[in-house]
C-alpha cells in the first residue's frame, strides 16, 4: 500500500526532463522528495486526510530552474541610480541629477548598469563626463557587467587616486596616454573590486555600496526574485569567505528559500593556506539548502571595453587583442594544482584566446593528474573558435552560458560587442547549437544582475536570438529548441554542479522542486515565452510562491 503523501499535484502536464518518463500528469511528495510520478489516475492512492492536493488544471509543470551563474549577492541596489536603458550621456546626467535632487545630503552618488555604448565616439568614460551631473559629491558608477567602475573628479580625490596610482585592491587605474593622469575609469573591477580585499578597501574608504548591510539588502531582494522566477537552485559564482555570513543570515531570517551553491573566489595571490580554508568551508557548509565548494577564476575580462583575450586583434586595431590575467603556462600549472586537490573550477572566459587557454589548461591537468570527473566550467563562452567546439566534450568541460547576453540589442550589430570583434567573427558568437550538437553539456544561467534573472527571458533568447521586443535575429544558426533550452536551465545546470542525482528532473527519489507555469512554453509561440510566469513554485514539496 502506498504511503500517504504530504503533497499531491494532479491533472497537470509534467515535462519531467527524465528520458525514462518524459511526460506525466501527477506526482506525489513524501518528506520533501518525489515518491511517485505518473498518470493522473494513480494519484488518488497517495491522498490521505493530511495530504495537500494541488490542482494542475492542465498547466505545464517543469523541474525547478537551476541558475548556474547568478550573482544574487551582488544583485541590484535600490540605493543606486539605475542607469539601465540610459543610452546617451545626457540621459545618464538626467537620471543622476534627478536622484541627487531627491537625495541632496547623500555622501556619495552611486550608480549601476551604465552601458558602454552611451559614451560618445566609442571611447571609455572619463571623470569629466560625470562631473557636470555630480558636482563636488564623489560618485562611483558601475557598468552593467560590473567589470568596470567610473569615478568623477571628487571620487578620485576621495579615494586618493593620482598619477602614481596603478593597480589598486579594487581595480586597475586607466590613465590618459598624453598626460599620465587618471581618467576616472577603473578596469578589472570584477576581478579585484568584488574580491575580499577589494570590498574591505572600499569599506575602509567609506564607499556605502560595499557595506555589509547594503550587501545583505541586495542578497535578500535577489533571493526573493529567484523564487518568484522559479529558480529553486542558485549557483552564486563569486564569494569570499567573509560573504558566507550573509547567506547564514538569510537562512536564519527565512530568506534562503532557494537552495544555494556558493563558489569561492580565487584571485591571483591566493595561497595554499587560503585553499585549506576553502576546503574547510566546503565541509562546514554542505547540505541541501546551502553548500560551498567550487572555485571561481578569471582568465580574461570582457569584449566591450576590449579587455577579453582574442586570437586576432580587435576590429580597427593593428595589434591589440587583449590580455590574459595569467600567462598560459602559469595558468595551466595553477589549474593542474587545483585539480589535483579536487577543486572544481569555474573559469570566466569570453574571448576565443581566453577560452582556448582554459581548455589547454584542462588538457594539461588531465595529462598531469589523470582524467577525472572534474566538470570544470568555462563561464560565458561568448566568442568561441570553431576548432575548440569539440574539445568541450572531449575534455569533459561544461559550457556555462547566458543566452540573454547574445540578444541583438545587447551584443548584436551596432552594439559594442559586435563592433569590437567585427562581422567576420560573428559566427563565433555564443555557439549554443554547435556545442549542443557536439555533445557538450550546456548549463544555462542569467548572470544576474548583468542581465534579467527570469529564465523565461533566457529561454526565449536561446530559442530565437531576437530582441526581447521582437525583431531580426542575430546569428540564428546558433539557436536551440525549447526543450534543449529547458534542459540547459534544469538538468544541464544540475549536472554542471554535481547535482544531477538530486535535482534537474522530476524523478522518483529526487528533491520535489518544481514550477507550474502560466502557459505551455513547449507548445507556445516563442514570442509568448517572456510573458510566461511561475504561478506556483515548490521547493522540497513546500509551496514557497503562488
Amino acid at each position: 500500500m502506498n504511503q500517504t503523501a504530504d503533497l499531491v499535484l494532479r491533472g497537470a502536464r509534467i515535462h519531467t526532463v527524465d528520458p525514462d518518463l518524459p511526460e506525466a500528469e501527477a506526482l506525489a511528495v513524501v518528506a520533501g522528495r518525489i515518491a511517485w510520478i505518473g498518470p493522473d489516475d494513480g494519484a488518488s492512492a497517495w491522498i490521505g486526510p493530511g495530504t495537500r492536493v494541488v490542482a494542475g488544471e492542465g498547466r505545464r509543470v517543469l523541474p525547478g530552474f537551476v541558475d548556474a551563474h547568478n550573482h544574487v549577492r551582488l544583485g541590484s541596489d535600490e540605493a543606486c541610480v539605475q542607469l539601465a536603458g540610459a543610452r546617451t550621456l545626457d540621459a545618464i546626467h538626467d537620471r543622476i541629477r534627478a536622484w541627487h535632487a531627491q537625495n541632496p545630503d547623500a555622501s556619495w552618488i552611486e550608480g549601476e548598469a551604465f552601458d558602454y555604448s552611451a559614451i560618445p565616439d566609442g571611447r571609455m568614460p572619463r571623470a569629466e563626463d560625470l562631473d557636470p551631473a555630480t558636482g563636488d559629491t564623489p560618485a562611483i558608477v558601475f557598468s552593467y557587467d560590473v567589470h568596470t567602475a567610473w569615478l568623477n573628479t571628487a571620487a578620485l580625490r576621495r579615494l586618493g587616486i593620482t598619477r602614481d596610482s596603478d593597480v589598486l585592491p579594487y581595480g586597475r587605474v586607466h590613465k590618459d596616454e598624453a598626460t599620465g593622469e587618471p581618467t576616472g575609469f577603473i578596469k578589472d573591477f570584477a576581478v579585484r573590486g568584488l574580491s575580499r580585499d577589494g570590498h574591505r578597501e572600499l569599506r575602509a574608504l567609506g564607499v556605502p555600496w560595499a557595506s555589509p548591510d547594503r550587501q545583505y539588502g541586495r542578497l535578500a531582494r535577489s533571493l526573493d526574485d529567484a523564487i518568484r522566477y522559479g529558480i529553486t537552485t542558485v549557483v552564486e559564482p563569486q564569494n569570499s569567505l567573509d560573504d558566507l555570513a550573509l547567506f547564514s543570515r538569510a537562512r536564519a531570517e527565512g530568506r534562503l528559500r532557494s537552495r544555494v551553491v556558493a563558489a569561492l573566489f580565487h584571485p591571483r595571490g591566493t595561497t595554499d593556506a587560503d585553499l585549506d580554508d576553502f576546503a574547510a568551508a566546503a565541509k562546514e557548509f554542505d547540505d541541501e539548502r546551502f553548500s560551498v565548494g567550487p572555485l571561481k577564476l578569471y582568465i580574461d575580462d570582457v569584449v566591450e571595453p576590449r579587455t577579453a583575450a582574442l586570437l586576432e586583434p580587435y576590429r580597427g586595431c593593428a595589434h591589440h587583442r587583449g590580455d590574459t590575467f595569467y600567462p598560459a603556462e602559469e595558468f595551466a600549472g595553477l589549474l593542474a594544482k587545483l585539480d589535483a586537490r579536487g577543486f572544481q573550477c569555474f573559469v570566466h572566459a569570453t574571448g576565443d584566446r581566453g577560452i582556448r587557454t582554459v581548455l589547454d589548461a584542462v588538457a594539461h591537468a588531465r595529462d598531469v593528474n589523470g582524467a577525472r570527473d572534474a566538470r570544470h566550467q568555462v563561464v560565458h563562452v561568448e566568442c568561441l573558435d570553431p576548432d575548440d567546439v569539440a574539445r568541450f566534450r572531449e575534455l569533459g568541460v561544461v559550457a556555462c552560458m547566458q543566452p540573454r547576453h547574445c540578444a541583438p540589442e545587447i551584443a548584436g550589430p551596432g552594439q559594442d560587442w559586435a563592433e569590437n570583434v567585427g562581422e567576420e567573427r560573428w559566427h563565433k558568437a555564443w555557439p549554443m547549437r554547435s556545442l549542443h550538437e557536439a555533445g557538450a553539456v550546456l548549463a544555462f544561467s542569467s548572470d544576474w544582475n548583468v542581465a534579467e534573472m527570469d529564465p523565461m527571458v533566457g529561454i526565449y533568447t536561446a530559442v530565437t536570438r531576437r530582441p526581447l521586443g521582437g525583431g531580426e535575429p542575430w546569428v540564428p544558426s546558433e539557436t536551440v529548441d525549447v526543450a534543449t533550452a529547458v534542459h540547459g536551465y534544469t538538468m544541464g545546470s544540475a549536472y554542471a554542479n554535481f547535482l544531477e542525482h538530486e535535482r534537474g528532473s522530476l524523478t522518483v527519489g529526487k528533491l520535489a522542486d518544481f514550477v507550474v507555469l502560466s502557459r505551455d512554453i513547449l507548445a507556445a509561440d516563442p514570442a509568448e515565452i517572456p510573458d510566461t510566469v511561475c504561478e506556483l513554485v515548490a521547493v522540497g514539496g513546500e509551496i514557497v510562491h503562488g
